[in-house]
């Protein structure tokens, strides 16, 4: 059994195809695996496995007739439980959506059928997304499987730990500041945030819709690769969604000989930085100079206002977006814990008592920045800074193929370290958030460990740029 939990995406399809092993088999380890590992992890929070082996045996029927599969057939799969599954619940780790069922497929769970994906269950979050610890989840904390008395990261945290626990062969998150590279590199494993419209976001409860993206988490970046070509695409549901010519363009780089990568002097003098985090990712880049590359120092000058004005214009959109949540239309209600019925106290007690700290936090914010008198001094600007940040990019590619970067100023912090101090939170996402706000894609794949636990190298790419980020991704991988 343990062979079949240690399986790559690529090699899992290779013997499904060879009939060396069955669909059934391969859901039927991780089933067995997940009842007892996650009573220690916590990745989950619905699972859904007596589904998944009757997809399995689907998969297993097309096999016996000779059918073709695709790469992803009979292999199973995590879900952000942000990302919607039909006739499944969809909490986003909230209360106020505790028993909301979704009444339709998100676009990338539409695909994922039509490739016949096996779903194993929905992974927990920090609520609404809204954090870098998955320790805001409604539920409980998720815990890291390096090592259990710290965070797995977030907000895609659930996802990140089944994958890194075995508890599923790849698993699909959201990142709106980070939250899939972040957490993907506190566990050890690769999470890709695409370019923003490379992947519909149709189906995805949205927090910020100018930054969120979906993308994959995996155990090797040519994974990556393979659930990106089967999710990316234009949506006619998604008006910022591009066609598939443009999003699979193929990238200038065929190795990392002769590859330019520049590496940003700000990210290296960034206050709290971990010194064995730092010595990582600079041996990981000496490694990829060894190898043939050209790596070039460049100046990514408005790094520093990044966390500023993404703390401005994310909870902006959060307060729009998460209006809906009135205790009217769906989810948690005071009607239903007794409320006399009055409207005003119906809106005011069902989102006092449905959301949690950090997503009041967020939208308290966000109303405030938008409100008479704020908007020009502090919305108005942060959107400014948001375009100098994209023309900093702009000029680095002019320069450079990519741009390698640190993931994580830091390795995993224990469970409970940063609660207290949520600007300390903020600065979690410092190397993550900058890519967001500039719409770019971005990888994370692990370089090493620093004091026993996984760092991750962030390689950054011009927009449209995954194949970039997937040939050097993967050549890093061998050196």
């Amino acid at each position: 059994m343990h062979d079949l939990l240690t399986l790559t995406l690529a090699d899992a399809h290779t013997k499904l195809a060879a009939k060396e092993i069955s669909a059934r088999e391969l859901v039927e380890a991780h089933s067995a695996h997940s009842k007892e590992k996650d009573k220690e992890i916590c990745a989950y929070v619905s699972r859904s496995f007596t589904e998944a082996l009757a997809q399995a045996d689907r998969v297993d029927e097309k096999r016996r007739f000779g059918n073709d599969l695709s790469p992803l057939a009979g292999v199973p799969v995590a879900i952000k439980d942000n990302i919607l599954i039909k006739g499944h619940t969809a909490t986003a780790s909230s209360k106020i959506l505790r028993d909301y069922i979704a009444p339709y497929d998100a676009t990338v769970i539409k695909k994922l059928k039509e490739r016949d994906a096996v779903f194993i269950g929905k992974t927990n979050m920090d609520e609404f997304a809204m954090g870098s610890s998955t320790e805001n989840s409604a539920f409980f904390p998720t815990k890291n499987p390096r090592d259990i008395s710290r965070v797995p990261g977030g907000s895609s945290g659930g996802s990140a730990a089944a994958v890194a626990s075995d508890q599923a062969i790849y698993a699909l998150g959201s990142d709106t500041g980070g939250s899939i590279r972040q957490p993907a590199s506190f566990c050890g494993i690769v999470g890709l945030k695409p370019t923003y419209g490379a992947v519909s976001r149709y189906g995805v409860m949205a927090m910020a819709s100018s930054l969120d993206q979906i993308g994959p988490l995996t155990k090797t970046v040519a994974d990556a690769e393979l659930v990106f070509r089967a999710i990316a695409g234009r949506d006619a549901h998604d008006a910022t969604s591009v066609s598939s010519s443009r999003v699979h363009a193929k990238s200038p780089l065929r190795s990392l000989v002769g590859a330019r990568i520049g590496v940003p002097k700000e990210y290296f003098a960034v206050k709290g930085m971990d010194g064995e985090v730092r010595l990582c990712v600079e041996q990981a880049i000496q490694k990829m100079e060894r190898a043939g590359a050209r790596i070039e120092e460049i100046s990514l000058p408005y790094t520093s206002h990044a966390i500023s004005a993404y703390y401005i214009i994310m909870p902006a959109e959060v307060s729009s977006n998460l209006a809906r949540y009135d205790g009217i239309k769906y989810g948690y209600s005071t009607y239903a814990a007794g409320g006399d019925g009055v409207l005003s106290e119906v809106y005011e007690r069902s989102r006092s008592e449905g959301f949690g700290k950090e997503v009041k936090r967020r939208i308290m914010l966000g109303t405030y920045v938008l409100s008479a008198g704020y908007y020009d001094a502090y919305y108005k600007k942060a959107q400014q800074v948001r375009t100098k940040i994209k023309e900093d990019f702009v000029k680095a590619f002019e320069k450079v193929d990519m741009i390698a970067t640190p993931t994580s100023p830091t390795t995993a912090f224990r469970i409970g370290e940063k609660t207290k101090d949520p600007l300390e939170m903020y600065l979690a996402d410092v190397f993550t958030v900058p890519v967001n706000l500039a719409g770019l894609p971005a990888l994370s794949l692990p370089c090493g460990d620093a004091g026993g636990l996984p760092v991750g190298l962030q390689f950054i790419a011009p927009w449209w740029g995954e194949d970039t980020l997937f040939t050097a991704g993967k050549a890093f991988e061998q050196l």
